[in-house]
């Protein structure tokens, strides 16, 4: 076989599973209705390598749907809804007048359950989204804000391109009292920001890439008090596994590259991350 044959080939399969963690963590962030397996599949493979729980995000109406319904049948499951930013951009160009706040109301209804424990992922996407929709996105992290603090449940932000504005709504609207950037984005600076603020900063396998020294740097910076791990899969799977699917089982990856960042041992840095979950979303 061609060796780019072999490549494209090898893009379809799922990595091996890592070495199991000592001490057991979340995974805080996953899309599990994206992922090429079962619920029950994932759940089991992420278990056998100590990541027992994992935070299903749903970010547009029918997603929140299905994220909720899989957190009432599973244990071992956590939810979290809300319109994704660019969702919400969506709706606006094209579902008509009022058509954002209806789905924002439904959102709302989903946020009462008992099993979602947090509102997200919300924010602010201006890499996909352009200036035509700032506005829709601004107006449902506002309501989402809102809502957590409404509810006293967490706020999951999504911040591409948009560290300023993010930062700045925050301010303006004044954050629920457990905030977290998921797939932390920002420099160190922005770190120190978030560390003064008390928000939660989740890193994903995209630490783990040769050109993301800035992340590393910003995670050299935080708190160990204020880390959360994600895999954001199916996206972002860590090296040296990059282009093939990500799923919660390989968490491991990414704990023992922030274990080796922070100078700290796995076991260290696993029990701040168990720890810190619980704080964040329970």
């Amino acid at each position: 076989m061609p060796k780019s044959a072999k490549s494209r080939a090898e893009q379809h399969v799922p990595p091996p599973p890592p070495e199991p963690l000592a001490v057991p963590v979340t995974d805080s962030h996953t899309h599990l209705d994206m992922q090429d397996t079962t619920v029950e599949e994932a759940l089991a493979r992420a278990a056998a390598v100590g990541v027992t729980r994992v935070v299903q995000i749903g970010c547009d109406v029918e997603r929140a749907r299905w994220a909720a319904k899989i957190a009432a049948e599973h244990e071992a499951v956590w939810a979290a809804v809300a319109l994704h930013p660019n969702e919400a951009a969506r709706i606006d160009r094209e579902d008509g007048p009022g058509a954002l706040d209806a789905a924002l109301a439904e959102i709302a209804g989903l946020a009462r359950l008992h099993q979602v424990r947090a509102l997200g992922e919300t924010g602010l996407d201006y890499f996909r989204t352009g200036p035509e929709g700032t506005a829709a996105q601004q107006h449902s992290f506002r309501r989402h804000i809102a809502l957590a603090k409404e509810l006293d449940k967490t706020l999951v932000i999504h911040d591409r391109d948009a560290h300023d504005d993010v930062l700045r709504i925050l301010r303006e609207e004044g954050a629920p009292r457990r905030t977290v950037f998921h797939c932390y984005s920002g420099d160190a600076a922005m770190a120190g920001i978030c560390a003064a603020e008390g928000w939660f900063m989740s890193f994903a396998g995209n630490v783990t890439f040769g050109s993301a020294q800035p992340l590393r740097d910003a995670l050299a910076a935080a708190p160990p008090e204020l880390l959360l791990v994600e895999t954001d899969a199916p996206f972002l799977t860590p090296t040296p596994f990059r282009g093939r699917p990500n799923a919660p089982y390989l968490i491991p990856v990414t704990v023992r590259a922030m274990a080796a960042v922070k100078g700290m041992t796995e076991e260290d840095m696993s029990r701040h991350l168990a720890a810190n979950t619980v704080r964040a979303f329970g």
